[in-house]
């Protein structure tokens, strides 16, 4: 089945089977590796990518059921190519990484509180990092590099988007904002 999914920004087409999931379709087709595949059963949060900039497990979605929706991966965060975002760098900055299995996720959850978050309690970011599971740094860190990201993003002022709620066309199958990007085909 032909899908088009709007994937960081640009609208990228491929023939998928309606089973495969969006995970699958981003790492096979699109070859976007920085989703990773680990329990495949939703439950330790290595696949979370962004879905109208909410975390969502991309091994429990299929891709056919992704169409319309803004999705965000890891590689879609930074700034320009060779440049990492205020979150990516924060955990850098903060060593809130380790075998780096899990960061994407953890990245993208945080992502999804800084978005609309700007002053983010402990308790706020261990509640949005709740769903991703960390078995090298014992989370401290990775708390302490969302606090460097919020605290940078607060200090640059960073206009934040408004998620009053989906921002996606059904009805057309491609969001209108999506009319003036290229299509990339993929595999």
């Amino acid at each position: 089945m032909k899908v088009d999914l709007r994937i960081n920004g640009a609208i990228r087409s491929a023939d998928i089977e309606p089973r495969k999931t969006l995970l699958d379709a981003l790492r096979e087709n699109f070859l976007l590796n920085g989703t990773h595949a680990g329990c495949e059963h939703g439950v330790c949060g290595a696949c979370t990518v962004l879905v109208d900039g909410e975390p969502v497990r991309s091994c429990l979605m299929f891709a056919v059921q992704a169409d319309g929706y803004e999705i965000t991966t890891i590689e879609g965060l930074a700034p320009a190519p060779g440049e990492l975002s205020v979150i990516q760098d924060a955990f850098c900055e903060t060593h809130g990484l380790q075998c780096g299995y899990c960061t994407p996720g953890m990245i993208l959850a945080a992502h999804a509180l800084l978005q609309h978050t700007v002053t983010p309690t402990r308790e706020d970011i261990v509640e949005a990092i709740s769903g991703n599971i960390c078995r090298c740094t014992g989370y401290g860190q990775i708390v302490e590099a969302v606090e460097f990201a919020a605290d940078r993003l607060r200090k640059a002022n960073t206009p934040r988007p408004h998620h009053d709620g989906p921002h996606h066309a059904h009805a057309e199958g491609v969001p209108a904002a999506a009319a003036d990007k290229p299509v990339v085909e993929a595999k």
